[in-house]
């Protein structure tokens, strides 16, 4: 008979670290957001948010889960005999109700930026994608619907692939890149991509002032090669 405990130990290990990783995220981002730190920006740097497709739908949860509470309690209270069931369901409901609170802090305090030197792409806490002006070909606007509401999604057309970071199952921004390029994902690194596309509340502002960036950034690359040719 073989022997399956290593290898259900070897899938099962980066599950937990990394659902461990996200839950500590999440407490991260409640208290800062609670805080009402502001968003640390450098000079020239613009925020881009993308709460918008979904803060309806959290809202909703949200609402629900404070409603659910004290009628869970309730029921659990007169229903259930063993005393210590109304605490633990209190308190699975109460942690319910704060990692919503928590999902909609971290995808307020983690916005897309651009800057002077790239494009920072988020989507809530896990993920972080740098990318330099110099590896972006072009910028274009375009909504998109996705099948799956997975946050992460690659797709394959023709011979380009394709990293889908959306929010609420679209992407209004593509970003073709100069060339194949890997990212960091909360699974691991990717394969190669010829494009990322992502979701901004305002993508023509996005655009506007990418291109700006794009502009300046190009005008000192331009200012530094003739230097470096004088």
């Amino acid at each position: 008979m073989t022997d399956t405990r290593p290898s259900t130990r070897a899938t099962v290990g980066p599950l937990v670290r990394r659902a461990a990783v996200a839950e500590a995220a999440m407490w991260r981002s409640l208290y800062l957001w609670a805080r009402r730190r502001p968003l640390p920006l450098a000079p020239g740097d613009e925020a881009f948010g993308y709460l918008g497709v979904v803060k309806p739908i959290l809202g909703i949860f949200i609402g629900l889960s404070v409603v659910e509470i004290p009628i869970f309690d309730l029921i659990v209270t007169h229903v259930v005999p063993w005393r210590p069931a109304r605490w633990i369901v209190l308190g699975l409901g109460i942690w319910g109700l704060l990692w919503m609170v928590g999902l909609f802090a971290s995808m307020t305090i983690h916005p897309h930026v651009v800057g002077d030197s790239g494009l920072r792409v988020r989507v809530n806490s896990g993920i972080d994608i740098w990318i330099p002006w110099t590896d972006v070909e072009a910028l274009r606007k375009r909504h998109r619907s996705l099948p799956s509401s997975r946050s992460v999604q690659v797709e394959r057309e023709g011979d380009r692939t394709v990293l889908h970071l959306s929010v609420g199952s679209q992407t209004s921004v593509d970003v073709l890149l100069r060339r194949p390029t890997t990212f960091d994902l909360p699974s691991g690194r990717s394969a190669p991509m010829d494009e990322l596309r992502l979701y901004a509340d305002d993508p023509d502002g996005l655009l506007r002032s990418a291109r700006g960036d794009t502009a300046r950034s190009e005008g000192r690359t331009s200012a530094g090669s003739a230097d470096r040719a004088l």
